[in-house]
């Protein structure tokens, strides 16, 4: 009989919902459950696409015995760490703090059943003993023994871990100083003592696109890390070369065996990479996955595929040497074979072969002695093949519930790509998204966190938030929109008013009026996606200087003061925020563009078709665009278009020539 999770609107709690676990969702009444029968809480959080929390919940979930034992000695709650980042941020760094290790998911932890503090806390339990680690139920039963017969050490070790949690945000300093770019200095130098000068990335396994700190180093002009890591990634097997798209990590140093799944959050921010890196074909193939696996009809972009099918790990990605020689002429063999490496021994488990670019095309050519054109229509027909038997398998899980936050992302990403492209009608998907957003997501004035269907659920968080009004902006420059502008400024305002300490500066995960938990998280670092506070700072001064709006302004300032200490003490795992310093200490150049029609729009953006997005925020503002906030308003159009190019609070005369413009931003 299904248990309470089989209505939740989490695809990965529902993958539960069959379990003999009598599973709560996290919610007011298991937490009361708790208390009132004085049983501890097992918190089990994880996520639909992750490989190991579905290994532990086959082998122990689904079973009846361990699922009796934990009926009977704990209140058990599941948790989606995608739709509840807040608690998985808090009980991520309860289990640091508990075992002096970093985290992961599963995440399993015990809470005290009054004060939802942690008291043990671990990863993957096997259900028999493996990899030097003690049964799951042998671990249930020696937990809550501990309870039970110590209390009071359970109590005091609570009292210093409800202290640490205190101290992560309390300790902080503003600094009053000035702000310069000394952690910036410091983050290339650790970049580049972490780089890898043979297969990029960062020296060793597993191997993680460190997006925002490729982003970073191209703001600071240090493209070649860059170059090599997207060029090592493109040919490696966390690209899946069949269909296009790229998976979460890769097992090894050479980005050849993935964890298959992908994330849209990945995508997203590998997207604009792989278009400012000169390599279109794979941020096209970025988009043709994303069209066809991750939109829904209703515009928006579901979260996440599974990285098993049939409960085995990258299955539906994987093949047989049998398999592709009964699909393939010998002709299409004969490259296919040496491109993706189907000649070599088996690279996955030593049973199959995981696609990579193993030999370069030009080079395949050059072997079998044929014109590059022709390896390229083999290689294509023979990808479409591939392609077609691969259809035909079972799929992966799809975890279609749309996440603001991740879907801001893409929806910036897209535009990125379509400025950087100077291809406009990639606008449309973005669009939608944005649209699908602003009917459903955002309610009287509110943003929520996650959709399914129709119904919203959860109110958002600082990452929801931060993300959307980086994505209006970046938006905003491939065509105005004034529903979009009221939109930022909307969201901006929300930042300062529910999300700001104002105490000591930067912004909390979590709004004023969100539920109570044992610790209000203030982020700084980024980890899978950029840091919500260095996205709102950044985003904060681009609005701020668009419009005049000195508040935004400040509120960047005192993000960036706050951080400060962060940033200087582990600086590459802040490049978010050391963008935004970067931009604070070199104020970017921006331009409203004042325009009448189309045929005005194309002509300025023809002559600044050499200014590389890098370079300035451009907007193009029709005349007809009525009454605009702050400083936008003065900005007058004259015959012909006219340009108000500004750096920082610091303008230049308005400028009637388009390419007058160019050579300012060139200079």
């Amino acid at each position: 009989m299904p248990n309470r999770l089989a209505t939740e609107t989490s695809p990965y709690l529902r993958q539960h919902a069959d379990n003999p676990v009598d599973w709560w969702p996290w919610c007011n009444e298991a937490l009361a459950q708790a208390r009132a029968q004085n049983k501890p809480i097992l918190l089990s959080i994880g996520y639909s696409a992750c490989h190991w929390c579905h290994v532990m919940a086959h082998e122990s979930f689904e079973d009846a015995a361990t699922a009796a034992v934990m009926n009977d000695l704990y209140i058990n709650i599941k948790v989606d760490r995608e739709e509840r980042p807040d608690l998985d941020k808090i009980y991520q760094l309860a289990h640091q703090a508990l075992t002096r290790r970093g985290g992961g998911w599963p995440l399993t932890v015990f809470l005290t059943p009054d004060d939802h503090l942690a008291f043990y806390a671990g990863t993957y339990f096997p259900k028999d003993p493996r990899y030097g680690m003690p049964p799951f139920v042998h671990v249930l039963r020696q937990v809550r023994a501990f309870w039970d017969q110590r209390r009071g050490e359970v109590r005091s070790q609570n009292a210093a871990l409800a202290e640490f949690l205190a101290d992560q945000v309390s300790g902080e300093t503003a600094t009053t100083a000035e702000l310069t770019g000394a952690p910036i200095h410091a983050a290339l130098e650790q970049s580049r003592q972490n780089f890898d000068p043979v297969h990029g990335g960062h020296v060793g396994a597993p191997k993680f696109p460190h997006c925002p700190e490729m982003e970073l180093l191209l703001d600071l002009g240090k493209p070649e890390q860059v170059e090599l890591t997207l060029t090592r990634m493109a040919a490696g097997g966390i690209h899946d070369q069949i269909g296009g798209g790229f998976c979460r990590y890769s097992v090894d140093e050479r980005w050849e065996i993935p964890h298959f799944e992908k994330m849209l959050y990945d995508n997203a921010q590998l997207l604009p990479l792989y278009v400012q890196g000169d390599m279109p074909n794979v941020a096209h193939n970025i988009l043709a996955w994303l069209l066809r696996e991750m939109t829904a009809p209703s515009g928006g972009f579901y979260s996440a595929l599974d990285a098993d099918s049939e409960h085995v790990e990258g299955k539906f990605y994987v093949w047989q040497r049998d398999e592709v020689h009964a699909l393939l002429t010998p002709e299409e063999l004969a490259v296919t074979d040496l491109h993706y490496g189907f000649d070599r021994p088996p690279n996955f488990e030593h049973v199959a072969w995981n696609p990579i670019v193993a030999v370069a095309l030009e080079d395949v050519a050059r072997s079998l002695g044929i014109a590059q054109e022709e390896t390229g229509a083999r290689l294509q027909r023979a990808r479409t093949k591939l392609f077609t038997a691969r259809s035909e398998r079972v799929r992966p899980g799809l975890d279609d519930k749309i996440l603001t936050s991740w879907n801001a992302l893409m929806i910036a990403g897209i535009a990125k790509a379509s400025r950087w492209l100077g291809a406009p009608v990639l606008m449309g998907l973005a669009d939608n998204a944005l649209d699908f957003l602003y009917n459903v997501a955002w309610r009287d004035d509110r943003l929520y966190a996650s959709v399914a269907g129709d119904a919203t659920k959860l109110p958002a968080y600082l990452d929801d938030y931060a993300f959307l009004l980086d994505a209006l902006l970046e938006c905003l420059q491939c065509r105005w929109n004034a529903r979009d502008l009221a939109w930022a400024i909307a969201l901006a305002d929300a930042l300062l008013d529910r999300f700001e300490d104002r105490a000591r500066g930067g912004f909390w995960f979590t709004a004023n009026d969100h539920e109570t938990l044992i610790q209000r998280p203030k982020p700084w670092a980024d980890e899978a996606i950029p840091s919500g506070n260095g996205i709102a700072a950044r985003a904060l001064l681009r609005l701020g200087h668009l419009i005049g709006e000195t508040r935004y302004l400040d509120a960047a300032e005192r993000t960036l003061r706050a951080a400060y200490s962060s940033m200087q003490q582990m600086p590459l795992a802040c490049a978010s925020l050391l963008r935004a310093l970067n931009d604070w200490l070199h104020p970017r150049a921006h331009v409203a563009i004042r325009v009448a029609d189309d045929t005005e729009t194309q002509k300025w953006h023809a002559a600044l078709a050499e200014v590389r997005p890098q370079q300035a925020d451009i907007y193009f503002i029709p005349r007809q665009s009525g009454v605009l906030p702050g400083v936008l308003d003065a900005q007058k159009y004259t015959p012909g278009g006219v340009a108000y190019l500004c750096r920082g609070t610091h303008c230049e005369p308005p400028i009637g020539d388009a390419r007058k413009v160019a050579e300012v931003l060139g200079t």
